[in-house]
């Protein structure tokens, strides 16, 4: 019988707090390949599809993972840049701007990690990180402002995957959106602000949103209802900031995209409505996507690319996108400000970075084969 060898703990060491930022992850490059090893990944998560498991597996490896990756591949590739994928770029950035902001100092008690839900890095790596920190206390933060069961859901089932193996489970603040934060919605009107101010106004903004299936709300997701306050909140303030420079009215709806499979999902469609648009004679279009924390293929090629063309096809003669905030300096200002309740350290916490030093002191007259078990 082999012994099972557990990894060696130093109890003597300073407790840390840890910041995790998720997002959903991209494939390692823009081949057939690598897309279909993370399609295989990312469909076949339970949140993402509602169905039958033995049913879907076989309509997803009979079918869509061989036909879908070479197609979506070639997407991939119309936004890949030189350094790799924009998400992935965006959101390293992201957390080394938050990292200055709230952690300045090498002495800082905060560590920080970034872990996708599917593809590299993973979730299991980025907490292993911390947990090589001794963080015992981890704040979650998936950059999904509106929860979703396919998004903030799965996050929330990929972490606590990883933590069912460890020994000590720490203090875990989970936050699960963030849609209505002031900050949130002030960084989202000045983008688009910035925006006109260099580029003009439109005859129409939209504000378009990851679909979800209708079901699913009907089931219980606040996903569309958080989706519509964001729109709501952030025209609202646009209006009034805007109304009382010049005579325009804002005119502004909720769009929502990204169909996949053949359900009804969550309408307007984002292409049907363009569509509509086009042939109405609106001549000026822009969309923003104020679900997306940070460009990616949904942004990007979607949007920017193909929905670009049913709007112009149909006889629209401008279309606008508004980026994402990505790593904006009112976006960092927005993470932080979420995070912010939830940084100071648990009265337990504070003690044992306190007595850090002392029990490292004790560790070492301990006797020999017990050094590092100290007892605070």
């Amino acid at each position: 019988m082999t012994d099972f060898i557990y990894p060696k703990y130093i109890h003597a060491n300073a407790p840390t707090t840890g910041i995790l930022l998720c997002n959903l992850g991209s494939p390692e490059a823009p081949t057939a390949k690598a897309v279909r090893r993370y399609l295989a990944e990312f469909l076949s998560d339970p949140r993402i599809v509602e169905m039958p498991r033995w049913l879907w597996k076989l309509v997803l490896h009979g079918i869509i993972l061989r036909t879908r990756p070479r197609r979506v591949a070639k997407n991939y590739q119309k936004i890949w840049t030189p350094t790799g994928s924009p998400l992935l770029n965006i959101s390293r950035r992201q957390l080394a701007l938050l990292q200055q902001q709230l952690a300045p100092t090498e002495t800082s008690t905060l560590k920080f990690a970034l872990g996708m839900s599917y593809g590299k890095p993973a979730l299991s790596d980025a907490l292993e990180s911390l947990r090589a920190a001794n963080a015992q206390r981890i704040i979650v933060l998936p950059l999904y402002p509106q929860y979703a069961s396919a998004t903030t859901g799965a996050t929330w089932d990929g972490i606590t995957q990883v933590l069912k193996s460890w020994r000590w489970i720490p203090e875990l603040h989970f936050i699960s959106h963030y849609h209505d934060h002031p900050l949130y919605i002030q960084a989202l009107v000045d983008a688009i602000k910035d925006y006109w101010a260099q580029h003009g106004r439109p005859d129409k903004l939209l504000f378009s949103f990851h679909g979800i299936p209708k079901e699913t709300m009907l089931a219980g997701d606040p996903y569309f209802c958080e989706s519509q306050k964001t729109a709501r909140l952030v025209a609202e303030q646009l209006a009034q900031q805007l109304e009382q420079q010049v005579a325009w009215q804002l005119d502004w709806s909720v769009t929502f995209q990204s169909r996949f499979g053949p359900k009804e999902w969550l309408q307007p469609y984002t292409d049907h409505t363009l569509q509509a648009l086009g042939k109405a004679g609106c001549k000026r279009v822009d969309v923003i996507c104020p679900g997306f924390a940070a460009d990616c293929l949904e942004t990007l090629e979607e949007i920017n690319e193909e929905n670009r063309g049913y709007f112009l096809q149909a006889g629209g003669e401008a279309f606008h996108y508004i980026p994402a905030l990505n790593d904006n300096p009112s976006h960092i200002k927005a993470l932080a400000a979420v995070l912010s309740p939830y940084l100071n350290a648990s009265p337990s916490l504070q003690q044992a970075q306190i007595t850090a030093e002392a029990s490292a002191q004790r560790a070492q007259a301990l006797a020999a084969g017990q050094g590092d078990s100290v007892c605070y």
